[in-house]
């Protein structure tokens, strides 16, 4: 079940413009465009930094972390719109996705704040380490094959996907935990652990009932 998106040139050369996140990225990003399922318009992705994360205390680990999962948010975001649109999608599935849009659109802005206070672009630089990987995204075909779904077969397909992109998500994090030395997002990859687990189960649950 578990996708990963392996973090090459290629892939980096693909990914994000924060086109609706804020007025002006600190050391721009605007040359970048986005990746399968990511958006950034609207309100989700409002910088809302919480107080300059200790603008001066932050390492290379907080910044991977910052720059990978926005990207990895803004993906569950437009995941969530998705299935919010349609019809006949129960009530516990649609709640879920409320809940995980409305938890990540602030996050989104909460991380496009701390880049800019760092002096470090918005998106994911080209020259990133080989070896390094944003696991649990989704493939254009499979953001194509959630938009076509309807009714339960769409919210299994949802829920087996979200699943798969919170995995990824919990992974990216727990490496944020050990190496990051920004307690701010430090704090937040131990949050989205915490959060991302509970709603794993979560989904599990509901997929056993449709």
């Amino acid at each position: 079940m578990k996708k990963t998106l392996t973090i090459s040139a290629a892939a980096f050369a693909a990914v994000i413009a924060l086109a609706g996140c804020s007025a002006g990225t600190g050391s721009g990003s605007s040359d970048s465009t986005s990746m399968p399922g990511m958006n950034y318009g609207g309100s989700t992705a409002t910088s809302t930094s919480s107080a300059p994360a200790a603008a001066a205390d932050f390492n290379d680990a907080d910044t991977m972390f910052a720059q990978m999962m926005i990207p990895h948010h803004a993906q569950a975001v437009t995941m969530s719109e998705t299935i919010l649109k349609k019809e006949g999608i129960p009530a516990e599935v649609t709640d879920l996705a409320t809940k995980i849009k409305d938890a990540q659109g602030p996050e989104i802005g909460k991380m496009t704040g701390w880049l800019q206070s760092w002096g470090q672009s918005t998106a994911m630089p080209t020259n990133m380490p080989s070896g390094h990987s944003m696991s649990g995204m989704m493939s254009e075909d499979d953001m194509v094959k959630l938009e076509a779904a309807q009714g339960t077969e769409a919210a299994k397909l949802f829920l087996t996907q979200m699943i798969a992109h919170h995995e990824g998500a919990v992974e990216m994090a727990k490496t944020e935990t050990t190496d990051g030395k920004n307690a701010d997002a430090v704090q937040l990859s131990k949050d989205i652990v915490s959060a991302q687990e509970a709603e794993i189960q979560e989904m599990k649950d509901l997929l056993a009932t449709l």
